[in-house]
């Protein structure tokens, strides 16, 4: 079983968790306990733990993930935990070189022994694009180009010509060598389309929006899947929760997400898994409770009820 089956069932719905795992206002976060909660959430049977990839803090963005570098911290948590998947969400494809990308992704799918889940994306902050010295309109084709530089540096001695990245000729190798596939999954559009996502990626991360629009959404995916040729992939979302202390709290909305108690989240979740949404990533900035307590809820209440 590959490690994106571990966490994405056709059929079937598990949670992930991202960092940081905590409450916190503002953009910055405190990074508090993080490896004691990361162990704790591989404890429960949380799937996957997810990292994100925010070069900047952006203070008009509001959020600056878990301030430090994703393969560095990867590889910070891997050496907390034995087996969870550690997932990216999502790598910025246009503003890092593929081969720095790559040569990052081998060595820790090699020092893991294959827990690493590559979720890939264009950049969601314009800001950003000029730091890098990196023209914000070619970022469709600066994705869709690092993205089949990345394929390629999969096989042995390439050869290969990026219009943006650079060439291979065959004459160099990169090591480590990739004894473990790596799912490679695009987050949002990157400025593609849905058919070239489905024929290309290994699955699509996708945002929380209403019922309706997920419905609709789930129908495109499907659609873009039987126009290029494919079986079925993943479907994998976000999605942010204030768990209240009342198990029987009604919901109210929040950013990308609902406050409520445990009955009306596991109500939500089992009726994402019913609309086809195969694996969750939990983010809990809102939250107005200690995140140990909301992972032992979470872990009690609503786990046991999922793959």
């Amino acid at each position: 079983m590959s490690q994106l089956d571990k966490i994405a069932q056709q059929g079937k719905l598990s949670l992930g968790l991202v960092f940081p795992i905590e409450a916190y206002s503002g953009s910055v976060a405190k990074m508090e306990n993080q490896e004691k909660l990361a162990k704790r959430a591989e404890e429960l049977g949380f799937k996957a733990l997810w990292f994100r990839d925010v070069p900047f803090n952006d203070p008009s963005f509001g959020d600056a993930g878990q301030l430090y570098d994703p393969w560095v911290y990867m590889t910070h948590i891997m050496n907390h935990t034995e087996t969870i998947a550690l997932a990216t969400g999502s790598i910025i494809l246009p503003l890092r070189h593929p081969v720095h990308t790559a040569k990052s992704l081998f060595s820790l799918q090699e020092l893991s022994k294959g827990r690493i889940i590559l979720g890939l994306a264009s950049g969601d902050r314009p800001s950003e694009y000029p730091a890098f010295d990196r023209d914000l309109g070619q970022k469709s084709d600066l994705f869709r180009d690092s993205f089949s530089y990345l394929k390629a540096l999969h096989s042995d001695f390439p050869v290969h010509r990026s219009s943006f990245y650079g060439s291979l000729n065959g004459q160099i190798d990169l090591l480590p060598k990739h004894r473990y596939a790596t799912p490679m999954l695009v987050t949002g559009h990157s400025g593609q389309s849905l058919n070239w996502i489905a024929e290309n990626s290994d699955g699509w991360i996708y945002y929380p929006r209403d019922f309706r629009f997920l419905e609709q959404t789930m129908q495109n995916w499907r659609q873009a899947l039987a126009q290029t040729d494919q079986e079925w992939k993943p479907y994998i979302q976000s999605l942010y929760i204030d768990l209240l202390e009342s198990k029987a709290a009604h919901p109210a909305p929040i950013h990308l997400g609902f406050k409520g108690g445990s009955d009306y989240t596991l109500a939500h979740l089992k009726l994402l898994e019913s609309h086809g949404v195969n694996h969750v990533i939990i983010n809990l900035k809102y939250g107005s409770r200690p995140a140990e307590e909301v992972l032992e809820e979470l872990g009690k209440s609503i786990l046991p009820h999922f793959v």
